[in-house]
This record gives C-alpha cells, sequence and structure tokens, in this order.
C-alpha cells in the first residue's frame, strides 16, 4: 500500500489561470504523508505568487488548501493525501 501527497496549484496570470500538478511524494504509511503534507503547507514555494507576503493554511477534506497573498495578487494551491489502489 502506498499514500501519496498530490500537489495542485494555479498557473498563469489573470483569466489565464489554471490548475496545474505540480508536485508528487510518495510514502509506505499514512502518518508521513499526513506530516509531510502539514510540512508543505507551511514551507512549499509556489510558481505563484513571486513575492509572497503571506498564507493562509487551511485544513480541508483530505489534505489543505493554502492561500498565499502576493504583492499584487493572490493564489492558492491545494495538497491532497491520497492511498493508492
Amino acid at each position: 500500500m502506498s499514500w501519496w501527497v498530490v500537489v495542485e496549484e494555479q498557473r498563469g496570470n489573470g483569466d489565464g489561470r489554471s490548475w496545474s500538478l505540480s508536485e508528487t511524494f510518495r510514502f509506505d504509511d499514512l502518518p508521513a504523508a499526513e506530516a509531510e503534507a502539514l510540512r508543505l503547507a507551511r514551507e512549499y514555494e509556489p510558481f505563484h505568487p513571486w513575492s509572497a507576503k503571506s498564507r493562509r493554511v487551511l485544513r480541508v477534506a483530505g489534505g489543505y488548501l493554502v492561500i498565499v497573498d502576493g504583492r499584487t495578487s493572490t493564489f492558492h494551491f491545494r495538497l491532497t493525501v491520497g492511498e493508492e489502489i
């Protein structure tokens, strides 16, 4: 059994923003995957914004939603913990 942490984030600017799969991390057990997801929620450097001023981490079903405020815009990324079946 494998557990994965998947990072999805917004790419592009303005109306051209879209979701993109950025990173995947494999773990042998759920506690390790959950710990890494929380660490990434606090420390992952998303593609946008380039100059982050603040971040808000929200625990959601299956992982975290992170809202990052930049100098001129706000972006967000999602970390999902999932079991490979």
